[in-house]
This record gives C-alpha cells, sequence and structure tokens, in this order.
C-alpha cells in the first residue's frame, strides 16, 4: 500500500511540475507581462550580502557537488567568480533574463534561480547566460540582446553545447517567479536541438519535460526528481 500511494503521489506531483513549468516558459498572460515590462534599475537585481549569494549559489546542488564547485556571483558588469573550484562544477545565482523571452517574469528584479552546472555544460551553455547577462548589464534591450545572442550562436562566437552537459536546480530557496515561487527540484540537460520525442518529452503519462528552444539551436529536458539538495523531501 506505501508504494501505490508513494506512486500516486509522484504521478500528482510530476503533473504540477509539468504545468507549472507550461506556464513559467509560454510567457503566461497579457496581463501578467506588463507587472514588469522592462529592466529595472541594477540595483534591484544585486543581493547586497556577497556571502548569502554564493550560499544560496551552492544551495542549488548536494554538498558533495557544491562544496568544491566553482561559484561566481553579480556584479554591476556581470558575473565574477567568487569561489575558485576544483570539481569542474560552476555554481551561480541567475536572474530572469536567461529565460525566454515571453516569460513574464524576464525582468522580474526578485527572480533567483540557484543553479549548478557540469563541466560540460559550464564549458558551453553556460557562456550563453553569462553572455545575456553582460548584454542586459551593458544596456541592451531584450530585443537587441536576443538578436545578439543568436548572432554568436550562427557564428560559432558562442560554442554548441558540450555531450553530457546537465545542471542540478534542488534549492528550496529559488524563487523562479511570481506564479512558482521556488517550485520543486529537478535535473536539466542540455543537448543541441533534437526532437523532444526523443526523450518521450511533453507527452501524456511522461516524467519527462522538453523546452524547445529552436532559435538557440538547443533542447533543454527538464527531469524532476523528488528531493532537495539538504536531504529533504519535495512535499
Amino acid at each position: 500500500m506505501r508504494e501505490k500511494s508513494g506512486l500516486a503521489k509522484a504521478t500528482k506531483w510530476i503533473a504540477t511540475v509539468v504545468l507549472a513549468g507550461v506556464a513559467w516558459r509560454s510567457g503566461g498572460t497579457q496581463d501578467a507581462k506588463a507587472v514588469y515590462p522592462k529592466m529595472a534599475p541594477v540595483e534591484q537585481y544585486l543581493m547586497e550580502d556577497r556571502s548569502a549569494e554564493i550560499a544560496l549559489a551552492k544551495s542549488a546542488a548536494p554538498d558533495v557537488i557544491a562544496r568544491d564547485a566553482t561559484v561566481l556571483v553579480l556584479g554591476h558588469h556581470g558575473y565574477e567568480t567568487a569561489v575558485e573550484g576544483k570539481n569542474g562544477f560552476v555554481c551561480l545565482v541567475e536572474r530572469g533574463w536567461t529565460a525566454e523571452s515571453g516569460d513574464p517574469n524576464f525582468w522580474n528584479p526578485k527572480l533567483r534561480g540557484p543553479i549548478c552546472y557540469n563541466a560540460p555544460a559550464a564549458h558551453t551553455y553556460l557562456n550563453r547566460n553569462l553572455k545575456r547577462t553582460d548584454l542586459v548589464l551593458a544596456g541592451s534591450n531584450k530585443e537587441q540582446m536576443f538578436q545578439a545572442i543568436y548572432g554568436a550562436i550562427a557564428n560559432k562566437e558562442l560554442p554548441p553545447v558540450e555531450s553530457g552537459s546537465m545542471s542540478y536546480m534542488l534549492s528550496k530557496l529559488s524563487y523562479l517567479g511570481d506564479g512558482n515561487g521556488h517550485w520543486h527540484p529537478h535535473l536539466m540537460f542540455f543537448f543541441n536541438y533534437i526532437d523532444p520525442n526523443a526523450w518521450g518529452a511533453n507527452q501524456k503519462g511522461s516524467p519527462i519535460f522538453a523546452f524547445d528552444e529552436k532559435a538557440e539551436h538547443v533542447t533543454v529536458f527538464l527531469v524532476p526528481v523528488m528531493q532537495w539538495s539538504d536531504g529533504t523531501a519535495d512535499h
């Protein structure tokens, strides 16, 4: 009976994750879009306490990974290395502009997304989000930023995604938008664009969700898990 109850709970939880993911990526309603129509002053996106940002970044992954990871923190002109790691992982707290253009929380200054990339992802996919950050902090609007990213990918200034790229997003302290709060713990796997059906993603009954980012030639697979980075269960 316990196994059946656990399966039912997991099935219901996965459905919630998928629906939340759709809302997070689809851009929500027109009314939601109007809440954050443009970038706020840079100071609103920064965290005053550098040590707090380091701790938040590390909360994205289990301690066995995060304790030896490189940690980046956001400054006025982009991300800066706050901790030099030794295991190849890179942890940071991403802001809303790493989302799709239609996301209603794109310019939300409250958004905090702790994430830890493994070495292949840090060498490749992460560079796209670091460049996004550099562009918006230098004054680019949303349209200018995306055009610059697309151009950099087309010109191979930004490398294709390396095989084996993935990340942890297991922090219960994250804030992924006004509609989602800290959301649910999950892993993300990055590929140069492939059909999400290759993983059976986005299909009824499948526990795997995919973000189809054709413009950036990337497919991101999201795999929900049942445990936060501190070892506690997601309820």
